[in-house]
């Protein structure tokens, strides 16, 4: 990394868009030569479950953030604008990193070194244009797996044949 920024994918997110999501987002890097935090809508009760970020729209799909918070429970969170697991970073996020304690869990979060990066330098949330597939749940993967497999060159349509011809069976639930 050195002096260079870099990206950070989580795998339990699986974005899908073309262009790809990672593209989007550097072309926003490359544009700005801000750090770039991907994020998507999500439902207000389920801000628990995300780092949330706070700003205010600068462009259409770029947001200035001004916060960042980790699962923050629905009635306080900022906005409900979820960050998915998709970063675009300059090398200066190291310094906060090092200097943090443990946060959200007792673990160290990325998050709260995003928060202390926000007092030296701009950051922005990108909403990208894709589809994201929460992989870190069993439903989630399988959609994932679904779809990723009908578009597969060498399977997909044999698979789509047998998803067709199933006549509905499946084990008993």
């Amino acid at each position: 990394v050195a002096d260079n920024p870099f990206a950070v994918i989580l795998a339990d997110d699986l974005l899908d868009g073309n262009p790809p999501v990672m593209k989007q987002m550097v072309d926003v890097f490359d544009h700005y030569h801000s750090s770039v935090i991907g994020v998507e809508e999500i439902p207000p009760s389920e801000t628990k479950s995300y780092g949330i970020v706070d700003g205010k729209e600068w462009e259409e799909s770029i947001i200035k953030m001004s916060a960042i918070v980790e699962k923050p429970a629905p009635e306080v969170a900022p906005t409900n604008l979820g960050v998915v697991g998709r970063y675009v970073l300059k090398p200066r996020i190291f310094d906060h990193l090092r200097a943090l304690k443990p946060g959200a869990g007792g673990e160290l979060q990325l998050t709260d070194a995003i928060q202390a990066l926000l007092a030296d330098e701009q950051v922005l949330a990108y909403k990208y244009q894709g589809t994201r597939y929460d992989c870190g749940s069993k439903l989630g993967y399988l959609k994932a797996t679904v779809e990723f497999a009908l578009r597969h060159p060498e399977v997909g349509a044999d698979f789509d044949t047998y998803l067709r011809t199933r006549d509905g069976a499946h084990p008993a639930a």
